[in-house]
């Protein structure tokens, strides 16, 4: 299958379905992470241009940890808009080279405006990249697929319908996640988060609730026509 997994900032998949990715991936899976922004104001010390470049680069370093394609549309942060046609223009490029067999992205109850922003974009041009005369210049890939949302930051005021079991890759996926160096010291230095723990501590809840070490939960988007009876989920 492919799988396209959509991000709002560079380390949103990382913490929420990276483990899922990297089963994905050791299964013989074609994975691409897509972040829409570029992470340039996630920092108070390190300026917008210069993280940037920073961020994009910790982004492309936990894609090769699991073996994942990155991807992303490069606009700054705090400007995620599902209804900026240029924006969802890009992302129908996206997915029409990407050729998905199911999304995943930010679920709607999700902290910030930016994230479901973003899940709104994976929905609606996921949608747009089925129909043929939309941006006739990609072609179209003909279905419209299953979207499956991931869990919100800490989990809160999200409830799993589906789990998967990361047992076996959680120190892969926490090898990616520390590839976001910037987040990572930056938090633990000043904020006295340490999120390597945190993004841990979450995902053995998840795994309680489902009887593993360790899981990532979902929801599945309930709308007609991406309903499907295949587990797709690993």
């Amino acid at each position: 299958m492919n799988v396209l997994a959509i991000g709002c900032h560079p380390d949103d998949l990382e913490i929420s379905c990276f483990g899922t990715l990297a089963r994905y991936v050791r299964e013989g899976h074609q994975v691409t992470a897509c972040h829409i922004t570029n992470g340039d104001l996630g920092h108070v010390e390190i300026l917008p241009d210069k993280l940037r470049d920073i961020r994009n680069r910790e982004a492309e370093l936990a894609g090769e940890v699991i073996g994942a394609k990155v991807v992303t549309l490069d606009i700054s942060d705090l400007s995620v808009d599902s209804m900026q046609d240029s924006l969802n223009k890009e992302m129908v490029r996206i997915m029409r080279e990407a050729k998905p067999d199911l999304i995943i992205s930010h679920a709607p109850q999700d902290y910030m405006r930016d994230h479901i922003e973003a899940g709104a974009m994976a929905f609606k041009a996921s949608f747009h990249a089925s129909v043929k005369h939309k941006y006739p210049e990609y072609t179209a890939t003909g279905q419209v697929v299953p979207i499956y949302y991931m869990d919100t930051l800490a989990g809160v005021d999200f409830l799993p319908t589906e789990y998967v079991d990361i047992s076996e890759v959680i120190e892969l996926k926490l090898e990616a996640l520390a590839c976001h160096e910037s987040q990572i010291v930056w938090m633990r230095d000043h904020d006295g988060i340490d999120f390597l723990d945190f993004v841990r501590t979450c995902s053995k809840f998840r795994g309680l609730q489902c009887g593993v070490q360790y899981a990532e939960g979902f929801t599945q988007s309930r709308v007609w026509p991406r309903l499907t009876t295949r587990r797709l989920l690993p």
